[in-house]
């Protein structure tokens, strides 16, 4: 029988043990975000280890601005360890990292799909991998700089968007299991705006405070999905056929990966291009190698089955009410939840019911679910194909 630790003995990472005796390591991706964390629990007297992992070949990183794996950031996550006084380690992961994460994101647009790789990277790499270490090192808990709150429930800890809508990142991490969330903590979660943050590396004295965001998938320079999955998949981009939803062939196409769903410019069929009715990419069809389009209202969902579903609410998810879950659902990581009931459809698979149809919902993403309010992540799946 476990006895209730008073809070007033918990320290600021919840733990019952002094800061100086307990070790935590941060994930440091060389950014501001996870160095501020690294600073600030180093400042209040933990007993920090800094983890940088470097995922994929540096020659090709060092070439370009803004990611978040590239060499430059290794170097800058040890300048700031050495300039906080901790010890700082970096961990070869590419070879996990091309079979968990590049390797599915090729094949996922290759099927058609429009993958978040940032989510499987988390999931697989950053929460597991990554975490494995961490306990070998015995460490307490592992940090991140994720803008995402960690709230203790009554059942234990629960996940919760971040103070600043604007830079929540709870959809990225739906996937966190709950024994993980015991683990992690993620101390930026309750700042009101990323300005803070930037305060605090400046008053720490930190050399990446005025270092700017990451904007890119790591692997994928300057967003150009299609030239990485070229170079993964020699031959991947096999020309096919434009079609209407009427059936009619509107022109052709120098491969399916080069488009996504609710696509409009760059289509070359006339339409949106040209001043007529605006077309859009409704669906494709990696087998046939056909990109269909149609009118913008074709891009409408409201109900669609997903995959792979986390859970994080109360009680089995199994075990929902006959008229399902009623949650809030997020299908883009830049959409706002909106009302839905999930209802489970086997072993974690799920069909979600949009109370109005959203436009956009593309195999491969994402549908995270949250409370009703809106502020709790209860959990999430894989949107797939009806």
């Amino acid at each position: 029988m476990t006895t209730a630790v008073p809070l007033d003995d918990l320290n600021s990472l919840g733990l019952a043990k002094p800061a100086a005796e307990t070790r935590v390591v941060v994930a440091m991706s060389g950014g501001v975000d996870s160095s501020v964390v690294a600073a600030l629990l180093k400042a209040e007297g933990y007993d920090v280890v800094g983890m940088t992992l470097q995922l994929y070949d540096h020659g090709a990183a060092l070439a370009r601005k803004g990611a978040c794996c590239a060499g430059r950031d290794i170097h800058d996550a040890r300048r700031v360890a050495e300039a906080m006084g901790f010890p700082h380690y970096v961990l070869d992961y590419e070879s996990r990292f091309r079979a968990a994460v590049i390797d599915e994101f090729a094949d996922a647009y290759l099927a058609g799909a429009t993958p978040v790789p940032c989510i499987r990277c988390n999931e697989r790499v950053k929460f597991r991998d990554l975490m494995e270490t961490a306990r070998d090192l015995e460490a307490d808990c592992m940090a991140t700089g994720h803008y995402v709150r960690r709230l203790m429930g009554p059942a234990g800890p629960e996940l919760h968007r971040a103070a600043d809508p604007d830079r929540d990142q709870s959809y990225f991490l739906f996937s966190t299991t709950p024994a993980q969330l015991e683990f992690l903590r993620f101390p930026l979660g309750g700042l009101a705006s990323k300005a803070e943050t930037r305060a605090l590396a400046a008053r720490f004295g930190l050399p990446v405070a005025e270092k700017p965001d990451s904007q890119d998938i790591c692997f994928v320079p300057d967003g150009s999905y299609a030239a990485v999955i070229e170079k993964l998949r020699p031959g991947a981009a096999e020309p096919g056929d434009i079609v209407h939803l009427d059936g009619r062939v509107l022109g052709r196409h120098e491969g399916v990966i080069r488009y996504t769903v609710g696509q409009r410019r760059g289509l070359g069929v006339g339409g949106g291009d040209s001043g007529g009715e605006p077309l859009f990419v409704v669906r494709l069809d990696a087998e046939a190698r056909r990109v269909i389009v149609g009118p913008r209202d074709a891009l409408a969902r409201a109900t669609f089955p997903v995959a792979e579903v986390n859970w994080l609410g109360s009680g089995p998810f199994e075990a929902a009410p006959a008229e399902g879950w009623e949650v809030d659902v997020r299908v883009r990581s830049t959409r706002r939840p909106k009302p839905a009931r999930v209802f489970p459809a086997g072993p974690a698979r799920a069909r979600v019911e949009l109370l109005a149809p959203e436009e956009g919902v593309a195999p491969g993403q994402a549908c995270v679910f949250y409370a009703a309010d809106g502020a709790r992540v209860l959990g999430g799946g894989w949107i797939a194909r009806a």
